[in-house]
């Protein structure tokens, strides 16, 4: 009897503190209460668990804030407590929930997927999507400003010797693109060049090392084995581009603009060389470079096969301004990466994806989106998907053995040149070349342009605006 009365006492007890805890939080207080103690109210609600594992929630505290829990709706009563901190949350795989700061360029997986349905709902015929995708393009060319770009000047390009090696070439390559501005990179082509040849772009990503890291030489002269001209080039204010613009200009949103660009006019002047067959031209690359392959895609009808790699995503949009510094996301009243890839319907496109990043989603949620718009065309199997649910952000052996086939396939290349006796893929016959091989201005810049612009400002002038990026003081 006595121990029934001890926990008789024991619940009155807790039930007065719950009634005076309850008790303090009125209108005289605005019903303010600890965000965090607010979650665990939802955690409880809905039979969900919020991971705070930042510490972003410690010691704040929110007016009316278990007033903002919308029964029945999880992703509003979250995003209600969340967004007057600039906070936001994403869905892990195993159905826990994070915490994160606002990032414009990134949304939950869940979003990406609601955005999708959106998208889905504006277009249902071929028709519709092509008054769709002509407003998207001409909304992108206004936000990169490529229509204020001043032309390309009439110099002729700065090209090093060519380095000969077994069945292809190198040469290093300076154009100017704008008025002291120079996009540089190397020129992969057959050797010997004796007839018209298909073009891949391969626009570089942020990776260490740039377009001189392995991986990037391997599939560079891989391509050119096979048959291609390829043209691999540097970032903006990355590789040889920091002899003109310092590291922390590459997060200029005019970044975005130059290399997209960089690309556009790189073709041009290979169009005007007598062993490029135009009619096909390919584009690849990883990451950041996969961001431009899209853009490139979408913008230049001269495009006729593309590959992103590692980069096509309904929820992450680029995290770095030279890719999505421009706004461009914000065109047609909203879109993402996987309708900026479906651009490219009806032409040949892979895209490559792994598990371990923004990619991960892609078999079940981008790739059967994209797939729709190509059945607007009736060509549902020109677009393909190469998962490796078991690796990471890179541009590895196993995604570049998934893109040689498909480029000797559309761009009518000889995938025989580039296999051993026992018929595989075999790089091992590429040479790596040392770093300052592959530069164009020579080891000590002795080669850069006396135009050669090294103001930031006075690129934005070109444009007609005005830089207004505040810059990090380095300590």
């Amino acid at each position: 009897m006595k121990k029934l009365k001890n926990i008789g006492k024991a619940i009155l007890l807790s039930i007065f503190a719950v009634s005076f805890a309850n008790a303090q939080i009125t209108s005289d207080e605005n019903f303010r209460k600890p965000v965090s103690e607010t979650l665990k109210k939802i955690e409880t609600v809905f039979h969900v668990t919020i991971n705070d594992d930042r510490g972003l929630l410690k010691g704040k505290e929110l007016d009316y804030a278990d007033w903002r829990i919308e029964p029945g709706n999880l992703a509003i009563s979250i995003t209600n407590i969340l967004a007057p901190f600039e906070l936001m949350y994403f869905k892990q795989p195993d159905g826990t929930y994070i915490i994160r700061k606002y990032e414009n360029h990134k949304v939950s997986v869940d979003k990406g997927k609601e955005r999708l349905f959106y998208l889905e709902s504006l277009y249902s015929t071929k028709e519709e999507w092509e008054k769709r995708k002509t407003e998207l393009k001409a909304c992108m060319i206004t936000s990169f400003g490529l229509e204020k770009a001043p032309p390309m000047p009439k110099s002729k390009p700065l090209l090093t010797p060519k380095r000969i090696y077994k069945d292809y070439s190198v040469e290093n390559i300076a154009l100017e693109i704008l008025p002291g501005v120079y996009a540089t990179g190397s020129i992969y082509k057959p050797y010997p060049l004796n007839k018209k040849a298909a073009v891949i772009l391969t626009p570089d990503g942020h990776f260490g090392d740039g377009r001189y890291r392995k991986d990037e030489q391997y599939r560079c002269a891989i391509m050119a084995k096979m048959g291609a001209i390829v043209v691999s080039y540097d970032l903006f204010a990355w590789g040889e581009s920091l002899l003109q613009f310092p590291e922390e200009t590459h997060r200029n949103s005019i970044a975005s603009t130059v290399q997209v660009l960089s690309g556009i006019r790189l073709l041009d002047y290979l169009s005007t060389q007598k062993n490029v067959d135009m009619t096909r031209i390919g584009v690849t690359g990883g990451s950041g470079g996969g961001s431009h392959t899209m853009f490139l895609a979408a913008l230049d009808d001269r495009i006729t096969v593309s590959a992103p790699v590692v980069m096509v995503s309904s929820h992450f949009s680029g995290g770095c301004p030279c890719e999505s510094g421009r706004g461009i996301h914000l065109c047609g009243n909203g879109t993402n990466n996987a309708e900026i890839s479906a651009m490219m319907a009806p032409k040949p496109q892979l895209i490559v994806s792994d598990g371990k990043d923004w990619t991960l989603a892609v078999p079940e949620l981008e790739f059967p989106f994209i797939q729709r718009t190509y059945e607007l065309y009736g060509k549902k199997d020109l677009v393909e998907n190469a998962h490796f649910a078991k690796e990471g952000h890179d541009f590895g052996v196993s995604k570049r053995m998934a893109l040689y086939p498909f480029m000797a396939k559309y761009l009518g290349l000889d995938l025989n040149k580039i296999k051993n006796e026992k018929g595989e893929i075999d790089e091992s016959t590429c040479v790596i070349e040392p770093y300052d091989k592959l530069y164009v201005f020579g080891n000590k810049a002795e080669n850069l342009p006396k135009n050669a612009l090294k103001d930031i400002n006075k690129l934005y002038e070109m444009f007609g605006e005005k830089n207004n990026k505040v810059y990090e003081v380095k300590k």
